[in-house]
């Protein structure tokens, strides 16, 4: 049995987790952190603190304004961490790699094993196609906050891992009144409706496109990665770790 903590509890993504959660025998959720403490099955606190009861893991799908209170909470409890929250500071971000050396830290842009994969052909593209012009076009619904998204970002990063000289990330090309150069990575945000999350990474070269595509149809897919995370981080050492080492564990 995996016993969660979970933060956000009362959100969009807390809501599918927990009932995710009770389809599974194996995962119990003993309490949750939300500045709505609306009861969904276990008791919500706003304050971390106020639950001095047993847990194996917490997962968090909240707000980066959560980050200082739960990170605190976790180190002084000893407990595994999965940080789902996108739009983390760089600040934020150095504190979980810190983190990772007193208590297990799992941290991934994105929870949807699709999206990882689509991370690893994103590199190996970049590695064949080279000279091939890179844009990354993220679609998701009205409601979310920070952009470009936080997996836009990692597909980003991953692709200059790979490219033969630094890359330089173009947001905004209506300002840049100029041709554009080699080692840029256009990415590009649109807000509209409800949709969960689709991502696109572009390969342009001459007479040819080759063009990556991931579409999450539900949050579900978000959920399932997470809880297979808190399943995978159950009893694991102090560290770093990602959805590569989830997905390495079980192949």
């Amino acid at each position: 049995m995996t016993n969660i903590i979970l933060s956000g509890a009362n959100g969009k993504m807390g809501k599918v987790i927990t009932a995710m959660a009770a389809e599974n025998d194996d995962l119990n959720i003993v309490c949750g952190f939300d500045v709505n403490t609306e009861s969904n099955g276990f008791p919500v606190y706003q304050n971390p603190d106020e639950y001095a009861g047993g847990a194996d893991v917490i997962i968090d799908f909240s707000h980066p304004s959560a980050f200082e209170n739960l990170t605190e909470y976790a180190l002084k409890r000893k407990l595994p961490i999965i940080m789902c929250t996108t739009g983390l500071s760089s600040v934020q971000l150095k504190k979980l790699e810190e983190m990772s050396k007193e208590i297990p830290v799992f941290f991934s842009a994105n929870m949807s094993l699709g999206i990882n994969l689509l991370i690893q052909l994103a590199k190996k593209a970049t590695e064949i196609l080279n000279g091939f012009d890179i844009e990354i076009v993220e679609r998701h619904h009205n409601q979310k906050i920070d952009a470009p998204s936080g997996t836009a970002l990692a597909i980003a990063d991953a692709i200059n891992e790979s490219m033969t000289a630094e890359a330089e990330y173009v947001y905004d090309r209506h300002s840049k009144r100029c041709k554009r150069s080699k080692n840029e990575i256009g990415i590009h945000a649109v807000r509209g409706g409800t949709i969960v999350g689709d991502h696109s990474v572009i390969f342009a070269g001459k007479d040819e496109v080759i063009e990556l595509n991931h579409h999450a149809h539900s949050k579900e897919v978000f959920a399932s990665g997470a809880l297979a995370a808190a399943r995978f981080m159950n009893g694991k050492p102090a560290g770093f770790y990602n959805m590569t080492d989830l997905v390495n564990s079980s192949m």
